[in-house]
């Protein structure tokens, strides 16, 4: 089945045309990113064995960067035809603990939950609507939530200490981010080593412009650090992670905010960007480490954070067989790998610094020989688990439409 992954962001389309036949038979066709919609668009589009396109691109609403991705498709022939559709969504509330087929009942749940994750969800219902409009009604389309691997986690690590009352009424619960991507590197690790899902116990820590660690228990989520809203827990780009919860109606009263002023504050203005007040890019902070005072604390800050969570997470399990990175910064960043993991040999974990050095944007081994916990870097690919969630759920919908 050739199924088109959308990632659609507030400005950003990323996508990739996979063709998967079920677990471990993917095909990548091609891939790219239509950045800046609704300003001056850029766009990079590749197809498999063939060197990327660049350029300029009319893209005024997610509905002309779909139409466009589907044009390019469409120009080369022997990529065939979109036989579905499969939507990346951050927050699939109470609702969705598992991928589902969009039908109008659907997008309107989604759209309802747009408050909760208000810098994803948005773009998340455009590109679906976009796609709708331009596919049609007969390409089936189906929603992967990045909350769905979370559901497994216990209620004493998904619970807040909040009136009961509030909690039921509002639904408010630990939910967990990343779970497409803390998901596939629990899977590639076990491909990787060997290990089976069941027997699968380790601590993944996705770290990029959003953060998230999660403690992974027999290959299912037992712990995370984002909660109700992806603005708990690591330190990010733009959001700040846990702080003091009086801090928040502190500020508000001093200042005068709204709460949505403070929303904004916390979500766009704050993380490597407010500690630093230079840049939310973790490349542009390490590359002036030992010269600015500012830039040099917000590396500190985050990893700091990112390692206590880690030390956290390896209580909570009671120990784990690996670690192991993915994510933007985690992938390509060996100071960064190499400051969270620094002085934890009481623990059990050692890394190899030559071999940290070298894995760069790709799979591989960091630990030394002499570690009793590995460590491993693991290419983020959310869209190879959004493409076999989009395959499971219509095989299962065509499974049951011809038993009926």
């Amino acid at each position: 089945m050739k199924i088109l992954v959308l990632n659609c962001g507030s400005s950003t389309l990323k996508f990739q045309l996979i063709d998967t036949g079920g677990a471990n038979e993917d095909h990548k066709l091609a891939g790219g990113l239509i950045d800046r919609i609704g300003g001056d668009s850029s766009y990079e589009f590749q197809i498999a064995g063939d060197s990327p396109r660049q350029g300029k691109v009319a893209a005024e609403n997610h509905e002309a960067a779909v139409a466009k991705v589907i044009e390019w498709l469409g120009a080369n022939p022997h990529l065939g035809f979109v036989e579905a559709v499969g939507h990346r969504v951050v927050h699939g509330g109470k609702e969705f603990k598992s991928a589902v087929r969009i039908d109008d009942r659907v997008l309107e749940i989604l759209d309802s939950l747009c408050e909760l994750a208000p810098l994803h969800n948005p773009g998340s219902v455009s590109g679906i609507q976009a796609a709708r409009r331009v596919l049609g009604a007969t390409v089936p389309m189906v929603a992967a939530f990045d909350t769905s691997f979370h559901h497994t986690i216990p209620d004493k690590a998904a619970t807040y200490a909040v009136p009961r009352e509030l909690s039921t009424k509002y639904s408010i619960r630990r939910y967990g981010f990343h779970g497409l991507a803390h998901q596939y590197s629990a899977l590639r690790y076990g491909e990787l080593t060997g290990t089976t899902a069941d027997r699968t116990t380790i601590v993944t820590l996705h770290l990029g412009n959003g953060c998230s660690a999660c403690a992974i228990r027999n290959g299912e989520s037992f712990d995370t650090s984002m909660g109700f809203t992806p603005l708990e827990g690591l330190v990010m780009g733009t959001r700040s992670g846990d702080l003091d919860p009086g801090l928040v109606s502190y500020v508000a009263r001093q200042e005068g905010f709204e709460p949505a002023e403070v929303d904004n504050l916390l979500n766009t203005r704050s993380g490597l960007l407010g500690l630093s007040g230079l840049s939310s890019d973790m490349r542009e902070l390490t590359a002036v480490y030992h010269d600015e005072p500012r830039a040099r604390l917000a590396v500190d800050v985050f990893c700091y954070r990112a390692r206590k969570y880690l030390g956290a997470y390896l209580a909570a399990l009671n120990g784990a067989e690996a670690v192991v990175f993915s994510g933007g910064i985690a992938e390509n960043s060996p100071m960064i790998r190499e400051m969270i993991c620094r002085d934890m040999d009481w623990c059990g974990l050692n890394l190899d610094g030559a071999a940290n050095e070298a894995v760069i944007g790709r799979d591989g081994s960091i630990s030394s020989n002499q570690s009793q916990i590995k460590l491993w870097v693991v290419h983020a690919d959310e869209e190879r688990i959004i493409a076999r969630d989009t395959a499971r759920v219509l095989n299962m919908a065509s499974g049951e439409k011809s038993r009926s």
